[in-house]
């Protein structure tokens, strides 16, 4: 008798250890146990290497499909809890998914989180004052610019090309003027619109009709047999590829080249100061 409530005060003890511990661990989430470390930092660039980069490009500089994270604020949360908790459990309805260790992204343990973390926090930089007028920026952009005909900002403008609601502050300023003024660079290396669930990338398609007609657009689906495509006059197509007199898919974007003839400087800033800031509401 007294053995077996030996055992059991023994039993309790231990399940009271490992509760205590992991209660523990759990209300230690919110605070980066490794903050302002530089070599967990390092361990980190190396799991964000392995894990992350794919998405958000190296240095964490944005990617194809994953924004910019070198920048501040985050748009999901700027905290270091929060940066966790959307690494851990990801964003619902977007290409970010969940990459705890039970999860179905890359399964990093909480430990490789936070020092994915620390990594991030390493490389942060605060952006640096815009210089243009977002004002005459949105002007452009809705107006002699043309940039609504393809591209919708805030809910208003055109579904050619990618919705660049969120692009000024989840890309670079780097990877904003490189789109501008070379806008097929980023499309033949095969990049993809960030944070959607099912990427796009904006591949022109060029098709001829056995009657002749000509139709040119962004590419939506294909399959061997079918090709559907949105024109230029955003009309969506679908034609048995067997119909067609031709079809031809190229990574040469549909996007005019914005040279400083085209696109001036100081005209140039103002488009980057509208998307950063999106001029007080944008489309109004």
């Amino acid at each position: 008798m007294r053995i077996y409530a030996l055992r059991r005060c023994i039993a309790i003890l231990a399940l009271s250890l490992i509760l205590g511990v992991s209660a523990s661990r759990v209300g230690a989430q919110g605070k980066n146990p490794y903050a302002g470390d530089a070599k967990v930092a390092k361990l980190g660039e190396f799991e964000f290497r392995a894990n992350c980069a794919f998405c958000h490009g190296l240095g964490a500089h944005g990617g194809g499909r994953g924004p910019d994270l070198t920048r501040t604020p985050k748009k999901h949360g700027d905290s270091d809890a929060e940066i966790f908790n959307t690494i851990n459990n990801g964003v619902p309805g977007t290409a970010m998914p969940p990459n705890g260790a039970t999860q179905q992204g890359v399964g990093m343990t909480e430990e490789e989180i936070w020092q994915v973390v620390t990594y991030i926090r390493s490389v942060e930089k605060k952006p640096g004052k815009m210089s243009g007028d977002a004002k005459h920026g949105r002007e452009l952009f809705y107006g002699s610019d043309g940039c609504a005909t393809c591209h919708m900002f805030d809910g208003k403008g055109g579904r050619l090309g990618p919705d660049l609601t969120s692009a000024g502050t989840s890309r670079s300023t780097e990877y904003l003027v490189e789109s501008m003024r070379d806008p097929s660079r980023r499309l033949a290396q095969g990049i993809s619109e960030a944070m959607k669930e099912f990427s796009a990338e904006y591949e022109t398609v060029d098709v001829v009709t056995n009657d002749g007609t000509n139709y040119k657009g962004t590419l939506l689906n294909e399959d061997s047999f079918t090709i559907q495509f949105l024109d230029t006059r955003e009309q969506v197509h679908s034609f048995d590829k067997a119909s067609l007199k031709s079809w031809n898919k190229s990574r040469q974007s549909l996007m005019p080249v914005y040279d400083e003839k085209a696109l001036p400087e100081k005209d140039l800033q103002d488009l980057l100061a509208f998307l950063v800031t999106g001029a007080a509401g944008g489309a109004k």
